[in-house]
């Protein structure tokens, strides 16, 4: 097999499909799969015309990923704007399928990444944010999970903590990303809830349920991202909240604390707050360090530094940022927050402007524009 062929054709081939419409990521991951079937065929069956044998490939593949993504969209509008509370009532082999991608010949991390992109819909760009790796880093492992279990048979079917990481993951999208799939990760946690007594399940179904009962205050008309602080908390669902609050108590109570547990207890602690400056920071520290403990997470670090300037002042947040690593996403922002605290405004105003650039979405990118020019106006005012 002439691999640098493989090569020479991957742009045509990209072109081809964008052509006749496919969106150029989109023809990336097809031609990615094509490639896959091509490096286990043609080693004993070459074809004639490897450019048309690519072409057609490709373009079975992109339809298969587009007819797949349709099936995951009607299943997102078959599934209530708001989750009821209790089980999950609609059975469906989405749960099985997320634990048959989880294979064992996968690393955790591979199995999640393929998960992501296969059933969950993600394209190979959000995954990379969600993983804080390059996007090619990830379109690698994605490439490499699918060669391997291209030719094993799928009767093994991978563990919860993988399942839940995924989850996590589709729902992290879904709350904050390009596409709505917070709903549908409720859904499927609400029927692994159902089956299993695993504590980390129900935490992560708490967290999932007490950020969701935010969403309506996230954003005011026309988009604009609404920082927690600021949000009108009479919007706030309290009929998720007290949910979600019932299910972390009832998994805390079995003393086998893991990550997912820690987190809903903070976005508790952030629910059971009438008012912003009502939030015990002292308690929300304490549970960021159990969670730091638990997983070393530097986001969770990130977020640590936050808590530490609310709970002691912005010169002690600021000390705890000065730990991390200057190129983790958004710690550009939570210096100008904390710079802001300190009455350092021109810092503050010049971060603001710095983190918008690189800032993961548009609402957020607005957002904290919107912050450096509140700033600047009152410097120059």
């Amino acid at each position: 097999m002439d691999e640098s062929l493989l090569r020479t054709l991957t742009p045509t081939v990209i072109s081809v499909l964008v052509r006749r419409g496919a969106d150029f990521a989109a023809a990336e991951d097809a031609v990615q799969d094509a490639l896959i079937e091509a490096v286990r065929v043609w080693r004993d069956d070459p074809p004639r015309d490897p450019k048309g044998w690519m072409v057609t490939v490709a373009w079975r593949k992109f339809l298969d990923a587009a007819r797949a993504d349709t099936s995951r969209r009607h299943r997102e509008v078959l599934v209530e704007a708001e989750p009821v509370p209790g089980q999950g009532q609609m059975a469906d082999d989405t749960l099985q399928l997320y634990f048959l991608c989880a294979h064992p010949s996968l690393t955790p991390a591979s199995a999640v990444a393929l998960t992501l992109r296969a059933v969950g819909g993600l394209t190979t760009r959000q995954i990379a944010q969600a993983y804080l790796v390059p996007e090619a880093t990830m379109a690698q492992r994605i490439s490499r999970a699918k060669r391997t279990v291209s030719s094993i048979r799928f009767d093994q079917p991978g563990d919860v903590a993988t399942v839940l990481r995924v989850l996590y993951l589709v729902f992290n999208e879904g709350y904050s990303g390009d596409v709505d799939l917070a709903a549908e990760a409720i859904r499927l946690t609400r029927q692994l809830a159902a089956r299993t007594r695993h504590e980390e399940v129900a935490g992560l179904l708490a967290l999932m349920l007490l950020h969701h009962a935010r969403r309506p205050a996230r954003t005011a008309p026309g988009g604009r991202l609404v920082p927690l602080a600021e949000q009108d908390r009479s919007l706030w669902d309290t009929r998720l909240i007290a949910e979600g609050v019932d299910v972390l108590q009832a998994a805390l109570a079995r003393d086998r604390l893991g990550e997912f547990q820690a987190q809903a207890a903070i976005a508790a602690l952030h629910a059971d707050a009438r008012a912003a400056e009502e939030t015990d920071w002292v308690q929300i520290v304490e549970w960021y360090d159990e969670l730091v403990r638990l997983t070393g997470n530097p986001v969770a670090r990130l977020n640590r530094a936050v808590a530490v300037g609310e709970a002691d002042g912005p010169r002690a947040g600021l000390a705890a940022l000065a730990e991390l690593d200057p190129s983790l996403p958004r710690h550009t922002a939570v210096s100008a927050y904390l710079h802001e605290r300190d009455g350092d405004l021109v810092t503050a105003a010049r971060l603001y402007a710095e983190a918008a650039q690189s800032a993961p979405n548009l609402p957020e990118r607005d957002h904290l524009t919107r912050q450096a020019a509140r700033l600047n106006a009152k410097l120059r005012g």
